[in-house]
């Protein structure tokens, strides 16, 4: 009832610091600014109390969690946003996303079985419909599974894999052969001419694309056990970038080391249906047409003969 006569105690005191006639406001002056006065003081007295209908406060260790989560978000956002191109979100940001892992789990489990955690869970990630804290933790892993990071990382995702620091490498290599050697030949070579770049660095791309098919054969191996048959995207743009580098910027290309294998199964192939006929039609037998005199011609042969004789 306090909000409610105070709310009175306001409107009486308008009504009367506004009435229509000027002598009666004169009278009326002093009871208004009485009323104004008792209203200003009841106002105070309730804002003091707190409103009855304010939301709660967090506690402040659920103000501890919540902050370090909002923290930890706003860090793994911008490392996300830095790293969007050329795509290195695996290498990283992989920091910043076990970093958030934790801070949700610390909000999400009951530390210490204590009430106040449960409490924690639940003003912060079900105390509402839009479950802002819920929402930001499901885009995070989403994005991070979209991006097959797991694939580039350590069991414990503490750090990068050891094929994928040898595939880095190699493709750092490979960007300085490519930088050297477009150095060296800017000089006296046109801009569309890219031989020394094609010879001087074809072992070390063939090295890089030989390593990233080999990735992928075992990568599709483990793929039965439920995993993504995709590499990580960090992977796969650094190789998609060099690739398009080596064969429509620099216009090169790699000899296939199976070409003569080819050739000679493509041949063979060809040939046989030569061979088949050619051997058909030695081996087949060719029967000479043989006449048979019938036995009636026989016959009236001779009966000729036996009446010449006769006659």
């Amino acid at each position: 009832m306090a909000p409610l006569r105070c709310l009175l105690w306001l409107l009486s005191a308008l009504v009367l610091a506004l009435g229509p006639a000027a002598s009666a406001g004169e009278l009326r002056r002093p009871l208004a600014l009485e009323a104004l006065g008792e209203a200003e003081g009841l106002v105070g007295e309730l804002w003091g109390a707190g409103l009855p209908g304010d939301l709660p406060e967090l506690e402040p260790e659920c103000r501890r969690l919540l902050a370090a989560f909002a923290e930890g978000s706003a860090a793994l956002t911008d490392c996300l946003g830095s790293h969007a191109r050329p795509v290195r979100l695996c290498q990283a940001c992989h920091h910043h996303y076990r970093r958030l892992l934790e801070q949700y789990g610390d909000i999400a489990r009951a530390v210490g079985n204590s009430s106040e955690s449960h409490n924690c869970a639940k003003s912060i990630l079900t105390s509402d419909r839009l479950q802002l804290v819920v929402t930001l933790s499901e885009f995070f892993n989403e994005t991070w599974e979209a991006a097959n990071c797991a694939n580039c990382l350590k069991n414990s995702s503490e750090g990068l894999s050891n094929s994928t620091v040898e595939f880095l490498d190699l493709f750092n290599k490979s960007l300085t052969c490519f930088e050297h050697n477009l150095q060296g030949q800017a000089i006296y070579l046109s801009t569309n001419n890219y031989t020394e770049v094609c010879k001087n660095c074809n072992e070390t791309y063939t090295m890089l694309n030989d390593l990233y098919n080999h990735l992928q054969r075992m990568n599709r191996q483990g793929g039965e056990s439920g995993h993504s048959t995709h590499l990580c995207i960090d992977v796969e743009d650094a190789m998609n970038i060099t690739r398009k580098l080596w064969s429509r910027t620099f216009n090169c290309s790699v000899p296939c080391s199976d070409t003569v294998p080819v050739i000679a199964v493509s041949s063979f192939i060809l040939f046989l249906p030569v061979v088949f006929y050619l051997s058909s039609f030695l081996h087949s037998k060719q029967k000479k047409r043989i006449l048979i005199l019938p036995k009636r011609i026989q016959s009236n042969a001779s009966l000729v003969n036996i009446q010449e004789k006769y006659s």
